[in-house]
């Protein structure tokens, strides 16, 4: 087998169709300054269940389900007597993703995973850093057909980072992939 034939769908339409039209832009004189998604990283906290320590290495492996990739516990940098924390006790989980696993967790979340949320009108934008990354919350993670619903009772935090150091080159690019931004009311 080819290793093209194995291209996820989104990685494939940036190649062949959104680089192109950025090319069209006389800002951008070659592929290489094209904006490009480089990883996404995947974020969750137990919060208030700090004390409960099973449930963290059970939200570990729910964002491994989600994602096809293994978290890695995150640890506390200091103590903070009012939350019962103290440093270095585990408080969360991440997960960054390149590559292809990221193209394939990106096509999964607009094309499955946020047409499942209930009311769904769209997503603002006006999460941008101001350096051309995008953040998005989710407050229920059983939007992803991974994630099993009794036990999954947290959210997520996706951050999209781009190598563009605007906001506007990065919308255009996500707008590109098909990413469900609210229609503005102008």
């Amino acid at each position: 087998m080819q290793g093209n034939s194995l291209m996820p769908r989104l990685k494939e339409e940036y190649k062949k169709k959104i680089i192109p039209s950025f090319l069209k832009d006389p800002r951008f004189k070659n592929i290489f300054q094209v904006p490009r998604i480089e990883k996404i990283v995947i974020n969750t906290s137990i919060g208030k269940n700090i004390e409960n320590s099973k449930l963290l290495p059970r939200a570990a492996d729910i964002l491994a389900n989600i994602s096809g990739q293994k978290a890695i516990i995150t640890k506390a940098k200091k103590s903070i007597a009012a939350f019962k924390l103290r440093e270095g006790m585990p408080i969360g989980a991440k997960i960054t993703l390149r590559n292809n696993i990221m193209y394939e967790f990106f096509d999964r979340l607009i094309s499955v995973a946020l047409p499942r949320v209930r009311d769904f009108r769209g997503l603002s934008d006006k999460a941008f850093d101001g350096k051309g990354n995008y953040t998005l919350g989710i407050k229920e993670i059983t939007i992803f057909p991974e994630a099993v619903s009794e036990e999954s009772n947290f959210g997520l935090e996706i951050s999209i980072v781009i190598s563009t150091k605007n906001d506007e080159d990065a919308k255009k690019l996500l707008e590109e992939f098909g990413f469900p931004f609210k229609k503005s009311s102008k």
